[in-house]
């Protein structure tokens, strides 16, 4: 039992919870100036209210694991992405303050809104934008990072960037599919569609563009008997995504947002193809990076408590509130 490669898996797992739970309500806040001004965006804004900042929770979780797991990476990526990293933090305050005073400054909505919309956005395309400068590879001089202030800054990290951006809105439309009804549904479906190929041209993309970034990224992807493995992610993704845009135009409810939701699932599973075993790439693997082994199971112990119960409180939050939304809130 290699217990690195087990905290890679929970990491992973922790930022895949997050990328999912955050990005659809993220998503809301990146297609809010469409959404008519009253009740169309109350009842987008409605629809995430009970859960939004739990969703955060996985922010927390997967940032601290590789604080606790993998100290070197966290040393070597957060230098290498500090302009993106702030100007995420600042994006998430901005949409959390705006959450709560456009309910209560209603005489200000208009700004609480630009700000909503502002947040969503910086901050997804700094996720976008982080995960870009890591494939693209960070420069290291021994333990430290050796490269300027401005090395995350290229057409590739925003190429992930707006990718990224695409895909919390499909996420975000494909929520509200399920949960609104009427021309609020009809509109979300509209531009669900819309996103859904968006997002599926920019995951092209960025396929493509990983297979001529690196030689090591393309020999895991084309090169025998790795092909003969790898080979069905690239097929069940674009089933997923012709079975998902025809759900959202055959009047499916929750059907769109699982389907994007397995999209986003294979997408990281190519991504995992791609950059294992490296942790910070070109030149520094899970085994490098790792903190000591009875540090890893010390660990091991407390997440093997905490995160059953916050898989727990997640899963009876959204059971809870899993009905449609009215005017005034959840059925």
């Amino acid at each position: 039992m290699d217990l690195t490669v087990i905290w890679a898996f929970i990491i992973a797992f922790a930022v895949f919870a997050y990328v999912v739970m955050d990005g659809f309500d993220l998503g809301i806040g990146i297609l809010f100036p469409t959404f008519r001004v009253g009740k169309g965006r109350n009842r987008a804004m409605n629809s995430i209210a009970p859960v939004w900042d739990g969703n955060e929770t996985w922010l927390v979780l997967g940032g601290g694991g590789l604080f606790a797991a993998f100290p070197l990476a966290y040393a070597v990526i957060l230098p290498a992405t500090y302009p993106l990293i702030i100007a995420m933090l600042l994006g998430l305050v901005f949409r959390g303050v705006a959450f709560e005073y456009r309910w209560r400054d209603p005489a200000h909505q208009k700004f609480w809104d630009a700000a909503f919309f502002g947040g969503s956005l910086v901050a997804a395309m700094s996720q976008g934008m982080i995960l870009g400068a890591l494939l693209q590879g960070i420069k290291i001089d021994g333990r430290a990072y050796a490269g300027s202030w401005w090395d995350w800054l290229t057409p590739y990290t925003f190429l992930t960037g707006i990718g990224t951006v695409a895909g919390y809105a499909l996420l975000g439309s494909t929520w509200l599919i399920w949960k609104l009804d009427g021309g609020a549904q009809a509109h979300a479906r509209y531009v669900a569609f819309r996103a859904g190929i968006a997002t599926i041209a920019l995951m092209g993309a960025v396929s493509l563009y990983n297979i001529t970034l690196n030689a090591e990224y393309a020999a895991h992807w084309l090169t025998a008997p790795q092909i003969y493995w790898v080979a069905p992610v690239p097929i069940i993704t674009g089933l997923i995504a012709v079975s998902m845009l025809r759900a959202i135009t055959k009047d499916r409810n929750s059907k769109p947002f699982w389907l994007a939701i397995a999209l986003f699932l294979l997408g990281m599973a190519g991504l995992g193809v791609t950059i294992f075993p490296y942790v910070v790439p070109p030149g520094l693997t899970i085994w490098d990076a790792a903190a000591p082994e009875r540090s890893q199971i010390f660990m091991l112990v407390g997440v093997a408590i905490t995160m059953p119960l916050i898989i727990a409180y997640t899963v009876w939050a959204y059971w809870v509130f899993r009905g449609k939304v009215a005017d005034e809130g959840y059925h």
